[in-house]
């Protein structure tokens, strides 16, 4: 087995997701995913400290990409089109295999609570992300919360309805979409 062959992280999630589709997530174990994937165990565990991070890989990049992109946006920008701006910088990295392997990492969280724990902790990390670019930014703690939380709803949403698509789309208009439908919902609110 190739021990620092390159593509070794994202052979081990798609091992893992083939494994987990085909016979449970409490059934798969590590030795399993490293062989399918080709790697060693311990190659496996250079990159996720368990398998339960194999279905969250790439949230600490998924949280950089949101807040260079709230952190880049113009001065002008109010915090929902600052979130906006992030929320481009994210989907811009999101490709073809995530939206592949979507409905298979959903249908194994949605199997299993501890991944669905896991899952809700991901979707706090990324909103905790964006309110602190927010309030780097200047925006009122509060605001920064409410524009935080939108633009996690958003992103599932658009996710969502991105990962039901095939062909060269991308994953932005989605978001853009999803995040306007919200901002117009909240509207109802008051």
């Amino acid at each position: 087995m190739a021990r620092w062959e390159s593509g070794a992280r994202e052979r081990l999630v798609l091992a893992a997701v083939d494994l987990f589709t085909e016979q449970g997530y409490d059934a798969t174990t590590v030795t399993q995913i490293a062989e399918r994937a080709g790697v060693t165990k311990s190659t496996f565990f250079r990159y996720f400290p368990d398998k339960r991070d194999l279905l969250v890989a790439g949230q600490e990049t998924l949280s950089r990409l949101l807040t260079e992109g709230i952190a880049e946006a113009p001065e002008s920008a109010s915090p929902l089109e600052a979130v906006a701006a992030g929320l481009d910088r994210a989907s811009a990295a999101m490709g073809p295999m995530n939206r592949e392997i979507a409905p298979r990492v959903q249908a194994a969280i949605a199997a299993n609570v501890e991944l669905q724990e896991r899952d809700a902790l991901k979707s706090v990390g990324l909103a905790a992300a964006m309110t602190e670019a927010l309030i780097a930014r200047g925006t009122p703690k509060a605001v920064a919360i409410l524009a935080s939380e939108l633009g996690v709803l958003a992103f599932k949403q658009g996710f969502a309805e991105w990962s039901g698509t095939r062909g060269d789309i991308a994953l932005a208009p989605y978001v853009r979409v999803a995040l306007t439908e919200l901002r117009s919902a909240t509207q109802a609110l008051t």
